[in-house]
């Protein structure tokens, strides 16, 4: 244990490429980071709140007692002007939970293009929280990015929506740009950062 701060922390995903995504961009906290792969017991936790933070509580707060574990959580997705909000809150379940991304993606594109309105705005938000191993929350952190919707998906990279997002200030959407320029960037590398701030404070190291 590093000055109150547990030697191994909990990413409460089984998404490799979102677990691949927070583990970089918390590595400068001096802990092992887990994912949920190495926990095959433990029984998912439903996702039943109306806000990113509802979720994100939830995920920490239940992960942690099933573990044992010090435990990150983060709940995310996409907003949509065009579509009032929407997919929001049911990002990764939109069109139902086992249906792929690229299925995912033609359908909102197809739902944007069909709204009638010109407007492509959208932006990703992300609530990130943690909890100890009683399973209490102890901070709760939030980022966003705004962007625009691209025509139709570019660029093999990061995972989800990423291919038809493109931030501002980019051309390329996050599924083509670099992964130190999106974890700059992006609504996770945000709230990340001020997960960060927090867990330095068990560290000593300056935040």
């Amino acid at each position: 244990m590093i000055s109150g701060l547990p030697d191994t922390i909990l990413i409460a995903t089984g998404n490799r490429g979102k677990l691949r995504e927070l583990s970089a961009m918390l590595e400068k906290i001096p802990v092992k980071w887990v994912g949920l792969d190495g926990f095959p017991a433990a029984v998912e936790v439903e996702e039943t709140g109306g806000t990113f933070e509802e979720n994100a509580r939830l995920k920490a707060s239940g992960y942690a007692r099933q573990t044992g574990l010090w435990t990150v959580a983060d709940d995310s997705g996409l907003e949509i002007d065009a579509l009032g909000g929407a997919p929001g809150v049911l990002s990764a379940r939109y069109a139902g939970s086992g249906t792929p991304f690229p299925e995912k993606i033609r359908r909102i594109l197809g739902e944007v293009d069909g709204s009638g309105l010109a407007i492509r705005k959208a932006r990703f938000v992300c609530a990130m929280a943690v909890a100890d191993a009683s399973g209490k929350v102890r901070f709760i952190a939030e980022g966003e990015c705004r962007g625009d919707l691209a025509r139709e998906p570019r660029g093999a990279g990061g995972f989800g929506y990423d291919p038809i997002f493109v931030p501002e200030g980019h051309e390329a959407t996050f599924g083509e740009l670099p992964d130190e320029v999106k974890r700059a960037i992006s609504h996770r590398g945000r709230a990340a950062d001020k997960i960060i701030r927090y867990l330095r404070g068990f560290t000593g190291i300056p935040t």
